[in-house]
């Protein structure tokens, strides 16, 4: 079975809103979004029950908030949060995460699935720029050579809603290694087709060195436009990469996102029948209502909806899609 999660637009107002402070983590991001809608559905479907004259609330069962199609379940019912103004207003930027351990063969369908839940989210039929994620790749480890040649250089702008705080703190990457350029590559033509249908205006990579860099270019039909990268010390870029960039016109933007931004464990703890979890999947030794069978989480999609001439973020969110694998 197929787990559509979402968090609906965590800029809108309300209780499930979270703003992630300038040091957070993507990951604390989205993991405490996708808590805080599903307890913002699963508490609208509460009842009442009464015992001696005592009301409780009870938990309600999951199947009261979600909704199945075929074999997708859609955690929780999902209503789309449309733009509010004609397309050519926004600058709409979408960031998709390979997760490890997945394999690269699923990531045309996976990709193209992706998109278009972003796209029916927003009810837009183009994105601005989409930003991909590969796993197991580490800049700092891509690009040795020009991190011992760091020097301070001018401000290096973030992507949007994004900050440029170092990557180690809270995040759970997994050991991933990385994939040659010729898997890369052809995760790529899923890419530049989306390009070329002009539902992707701009193709975008993160984590790329000079090295990648160099040995990815020349294979790409489609260059990208930007490379997002995680540096140890706010707005410290290595010198060589700068100047890698500007010769192939390459736009530098800093992140704070994890790699790994939704691990296995974390996932079933979010959805598990434990303290933290909402009851869609069942507990071990648990008899009650809840799905069984081990999580595998395929994707993360965040995107981001800014007003172009008021430089204002009016829509944000995740998408992440798991599948539940009977045991």
């Amino acid at each position: 079975m197929k787990l559509v999660l979402s968090t609906s637009n965590i800029m809108s107002g309300g209780p499930s809103v979270i703003r992630r402070p300038a040091f957070e983590k993507s990951n604390t991001e989205l993991t405490s979004s996708l808590r805080a809608n599903f307890n913002t559905h699963q508490q609208s479907s509460t009842t009442t029950t009464t015992t001696n004259g005592t009301s409780t609330p009870s938990k309600p069962s999951f199947r009261t908030w979600t909704t199945q199609q075929d074999s997708a379940l859609y955690i929780p019912t999902h209503t789309a949060s449309l733009l509010s103004e004609p397309r050519e207003a926004y600058d709409i930027t979408v960031k998709l995460f390979y997760l490890p351990n997945v394999p690269a063969s699923k990531r045309c369908i996976q990709t193209r699935e992706a998109i278009d839940l972003v796209l029916r989210e927003l009810g837009t039929p183009s994105i601005d720029l989409l930003i991909v994620s590969f796993p197991g790749i580490s800049f700092d480890a891509d690009d040795e050579d020009s991190d011992s040649e760091l020097e301070a250089t001018p401000t290096i702008p973030t992507a949007p809603n994004t900050s440029s705080s170092p990557p180690d703190g809270g995040c759970e990457d997994a050991d991933a290694a990385p994939e040659d350029i010729a898997t890369m590559i052809t995760t790529w033509r899923t890419l530049e087709t989306l390009h070329d249908e002009k539902t992707v205006s701009k193709l975008g990579i993160s984590e790329f060195g000079v090295q990648r860099l160099n040995k990815f270019l020349p294979l790409a039909r489609v260059r990208p436009s930007v490379d997002q990268i995680n540096v140890r010390d706010c707005c410290v870029v290595p010198k060589p990469l700068i100047l890698y960039a500007k010769q192939e016109r390459i736009e530098l933007l800093t992140h704070n996102d994890c790699t790994n931004v939704l691990p296995r464990g974390t996932l079933r703890e979010i959805l598990g029948s434990g303290d933290k979890g909402v009851g869609v999947l069942a507990g071990d030794a648990d008899a009650a209502e809840g799905l069984k069978g081990e999580i595998e989480p395929q994707w993360v999609v965040k995107y981001t909806a800014v007003v172009k001439d008021r430089g204002v973020v009016e829509s944000k969110g995740y998408f992440a899609v798991a599948e539940l694998v009977e045991s």
